[in-house]
């Protein structure tokens, strides 16, 4: 029995049943609304993501488990215009709807299509995970590491109880959304970060995805109201041509000029360790583009200390500096109550504090954190 077997009837065993809101039943199975693929799953099969599946007439759905789970600071999610300088209580499972080569958290998203990739779940109640964040004192949990929009129905049961503890919650996400699904998580999400791959559609199906779905994803979350942050991680030759990058800060321009755009560095991993990591240099031509796209907060990643003033935030208004960083580390942070500039007292848009810290409240390196 391989690996992949073995993991895949533990999870089969542990599962919760599919939200009313994200199925409909048809002729011949159940409609699954989780995702952008969504999969007809007939009795004894399971969709795309390999973790939803029908037994018996009933959609079964992951819940009741982590696979991984620490406290990161917000900065590595990222967002940047969210609780800037605190940590985040990160947890993931196991799944993806996509199967993209880079993946660099691929043991747990590749868990049931790789047998190389194994991450054993670690079983858990959803008060444990809040306790864990209250312990720790994280104001945000995060469901992140693997795709959250396919574990939605245990992610809206942590997040409820983190919710009647004054936490905030958010999701890290390949934006494969549906209608469905964001109106399911709407009442509990608060942040959601979109990795948004590139703006090549024959790349986003080379990945598993159509690449007009998560542009109207995009457009959807905004238009709901969620604080939105993205990220494109630029691999060579695959996404970091002058032409995929303007096109991309384009659009993100188009639905807002106050989105950030994070452009994050490739490191060789998984299927695609003989590409070269990202130069610093195509960084800083991607958030050229974007500035001169009208994208106001454009923020070079994954090269610490290597992109000079650009990892800070500055004041839309005045251009103070109100934000400044290295890495995952907040050196400095301004601004005054609910992100007021401390030189004119405008508030760049984010998800601040009445009394933010005036530096991270860590080391700026996740911690490791135990279940029970």
């Amino acid at each position: 029995m391989s690996r992949t077997t073995s993991l895949k009837t533990l999870l089969y065993d542990n599962t919760i049943p599919a939200a009313a809101a994200l199925i409909a039943r048809e002729a011949d199975g159940i409609r699954c609304f989780a995702c952008g693929h969504r999969c007809l799953v007939k009795d004894g099969r399971a969709g795309v993501c390999r973790v939803r599946f029908n037994r018996g007439g009933e959609l079964r759905v992951p819940g009741g488990y982590v696979a991984g789970v620490q406290i990161d600071p917000i900065e590595k999610k990222p967002f940047y215009h969210a609780f800037p300088g605190r940590d985040a209580l990160s947890f993931g499972m196991l799944g993806c709807d996509f199967h993209c080569g880079y993946c660099q958290n691929w043991v747990t998203s590749q868990a049931l299509r790789d047998d190389a990739a194994v991450s054993m779940p670690s079983f858990s109640d959803a008060e444990g995970l809040v306790d864990l964040a209250v312990e720790h004192g994280a104001p945000v949990i995060v469901s992140t590491y693997n795709e959250p929009l396919i574990t939605s129905e245990w992610a809206v049961e942590v997040f409820k109880q983190a919710r009647q503890r004054g936490i905030v919650c958010g999701y890290v996400s390949n934006g494969n959304g549906t209608p469905q699904v964001l109106e399911f998580i709407r009442p509990y999400v608060d942040l959601y970060k979109v990795d948004l791959k590139g703006f090549d559609d024959k790349h986003y199906r080379e990945l598993g995805g159509v690449l007009a779905n998560v542009l109207e994803t995009i457009k959807r979350l905004k238009q709901m109201d969620f604080w939105v942050e993205i990220v494109t991680l630029i691999v060579p030759g695959f996404n970091d041509s002058d032409d995929e990058l303007k096109r991309i800060a384009d659009f993100l321009a188009s639905v807002s000029p106050d989105i950030p755009w994070h452009m994050t560095a490739f490191h060789p991993d998984y299927k695609m360790d003989d590409t070269p990591a990202t130069p610093v240099e195509t960084l800083l031509r991607a958030y050229d583009l974007g500035q001169a796209a009208g994208l106001r907060y454009c923020y070079p990643g994954n090269l610490h200390g290597r992109v000079g003033e650009r990892e800070n935030t500055r004041c839309p208004k005045c251009g103070e500096t109100v934000i400044r960083r290295r890495g995952f580390y907040v050196r400095e942070n301004r601004m005054g109550p609910r992100g007021a500039c401390p030189q004119c007292g405008t508030s760049p848009p984010g998800v601040w504090e009445e009394r933010p810290p005036r530096h991270s409240v860590g080391t700026g390196v996740p911690q490791t954190v135990q279940i029970g």
